[in-house]
């Protein structure tokens, strides 16, 4: 991931109410949600739900499909998973971290002294 995609990224994630959206939409998983319900959930009225879910979409963070006259809104994996790459590339000197063993101190000063 280029720079100016994690920061456009990391923009977009930085305000509370797209903060909380995202996080919905990657506990919904592939399957998404449509506007009413995430407007429903996070109690979000739906003229500012629209603003942030145009902002997550423009920096990659949300993908939207159409599916009869519902539009159905993702989280896009690939762009978090990307952008969590980006983030953790250079931890521990350049040591690979993966989920199941998340940098710490304690893990980078393993990861460098082996």
């Amino acid at each position: 991931m280029e720079t100016k995609h994690a920061i456009s990224a990391l923009a977009a994630i930085a305000q509370e109410s797209r903060l909380a959206v995202f996080r919905l939409l990657v506990q919904a998983g592939p399957a998404g949600l449509i506007a009413s319900k995430i407007s429903e959930q996070l109690e979000i009225p739906p003229s500012s739900l629209s603003f942030h879910l145009k902002e997550l979409s423009h920096a990659g963070m949300v993908k939207v499909r159409q599916d009869g006259r519902f539009m159905i809104y993702t989280a896009n994996f690939d762009t978090m998973n990307n952008l969590l790459g980006f983030l953790t590339e250079n931890c521990c000197g350049g040591n690979p971290c993966s989920p199941s063993s998340a940098c710490t101190p304690s893990t980078c000063d393993e990861a460098i002294s082996s």
